[in-house]
């Protein structure tokens, strides 16, 4: 086997243990640990930990410890969220967020920096094109790695399903599940729904063992890159420093584009926060129990992954515009069904339908607007981007720290709020290009959505 190719299956399937564990960590959080609060406060800090940590820990963990050790240390850092789970409660969870937030960052660009390193080191000996190698490369990590919500869904699913006592969810406690909720009611609902301590640890004790197994992997197989393959980049590198990507991530609000992007960015955490902190809790765990999550969570991440695939394919038929449209659409109906809809254990196709659908939206929003900020601000790329983390982050801090102190079906009203001051403030982004270059094609340079989409999901 070539060997550039053997690293990147190496990185590949390193990250596909590593957040088999965290995916189906973070779709428990709000049932797993609902005590006041305590799991989606959890994923609130961990978010803002990270908008800190993007803003600074990437170039400087890579340029002392190099792609390879940058990827095993941060690694470590979602292996302890794993452990601080084990023992939850304020005092381990919030700091083991904090670990993981500041570790998520460098983990993803060390990631993006090593695959293209790779990429142009085997083009320059082969000959080849380097973007087209690279395109490669990043497309088999993500075949891999998409596969992760699945897996780490199932396995919780599997091993809940083992409980012995299963509750059985009155006509009264229903009244508490869906857009209507009983804030106080519905977290004794779910408490006494809980699965046993022993089926927690086991659990918690397959993630923790994915995670290390993630970590040895890297350590044991993936090769350093050679310092002459790095000086370039490491030169890159040392250019941003905390103060001058601080600067030029907020010198690219001066761009009035920018500024009208932030509504749609920032929808992409709330429809993520809201799927994963407050539709897994409020309408699956109410009504099912606990073990129905993981299956959901499962038909929400294949339609996402098979989804992205194909819009990344016909964007180029369609226009990025239609399938806004599409999206929009799609979640507006969601959100409306959700309100209207009192979720019951007879209905079981229907808790899968909207996951299947939010699924097919969001791979839209984070496709297209990952694009679309590729093909807006092509010459300052590194700002626009640094732009998308941090407001798309912002998004999933706000949903998860009102997740507990609002009712769903306030929850509900905000993310259409938001989706429909995003449509309107994208529109006028689609008017300004339309005007300052009519004969531009919307559609082109697609696959810039491609490396970056999945950073947010952490």
């Amino acid at each position: 086997m070539e060997r550039n190719l053997k690293n990147v299956l190496v990185i590949s399937f390193g990250f596909l243990f590593l957040f088999t564990a965290y995916g189906g960590l973070q779709s428990l959080q709000s049932s797993l640990n609902s005590e006041e609060g305590l799991g989606v406060a959890s994923l609130s800090v961990l978010y803002a930990a990270l908008i800190l940590s993007s803003m600074f820990l990437p170039p400087i963990l890579i340029k002392k410890l190099g792609c390879k050790w940058t990827i095993a240390i941060s690694m470590c850092c979602y292996i302890a969220f794993s452990l601080g789970n084990f023992y939850a409660s304020w005092y381990t969870l919030i700091p083991t967020s904090v670990i993981l937030g500041l570790g998520g960052a460098p983990l993803w660009s060390a990631k993006c920096t090593y695959l293209t390193i790779a990429g142009t080191s085997y083009a320059e000996k082969a000959g080849k094109n380097a973007k087209d190698i690279i395109n490669q490369y990043f497309g088999v990590f993500f075949l891999v790695f998409q596969s992760s919500g699945i897996w780490g869904n199932l396995i919780s699913s599997l091993i809940f399903s083992q409980s012995s006592t299963k509750v059985e969810v009155s006509d009264e406690d229903l009244v508490c599940c869906g857009a209507y909720n009983c804030l106080t009611d519905t977290t004794n609902t779910t408490e006494s729904a809980k699965p046993s301590n022993s089926l927690i640890y086991t659990l918690l004790g397959v993630y923790t063992a994915s995670g290390v197994l993630a970590v040895l992997l890297i350590i044991i197989f993936l090769d350093q890159i050679k310092s002459d393959q790095a000086e370039t980049e490491k030169e890159k590198l040392e250019i941003p420093s905390f103060w001058s990507t601080f600067l030029a991530t907020f010198q690219h609000l001066k761009d009035k584009r920018q500024c009208l992007l932030i509504p749609l960015t920032m929808y992409s955490g709330f429809e993520q926060g809201f799927l994963s902190g407050d539709y897994t809790k409020a309408y699956v765990t109410c009504a099912l129990g606990i073990q129905y999550v993981g299956y959901v969570m499962i038909c929400f991440a294949a339609v996402n992954s098979l989804c992205s695939l194909l819009f990344g394919k016909i964007s180029q038929f369609t226009g990025r515009k239609l399938l806004f449209a599409l999206a929009t659409v799609t979640n507006t109906a969601c959100i409306v069904a959700l309100l209207l809809w009192k979720p019951h254990p007879k209905q079981l196709a229907v808790f899968f339908v909207f996951p299947a659908l939010w699924g097919l939206s969001d791979a839209v929003w984070q496709t297209q607007t990952n694009g679309l900020y590729g093909i807006l601000f092509e010459k300052h790329k590194e700002a626009a981007f640094a732009n998308y983390r941090l407001w798309e982050s912002l998004g999933f801090v706000i949903a998860y720290a009102y997740s507990t102190k609002l009712q769903v079906y306030i929850k509900l009203y905000i993310l259409l709020s938001v989706l429909v001051l995003s449509m309107v403030t994208y529109g006028a982004v689609e008017c300004i290009e339309a005007k300052s270059s009519p004969g531009t094609p919307t559609a082109t340079k697609k696959k810039n959505g491609g490396p970056l989409t999945q950073e947010t999901h952490m």
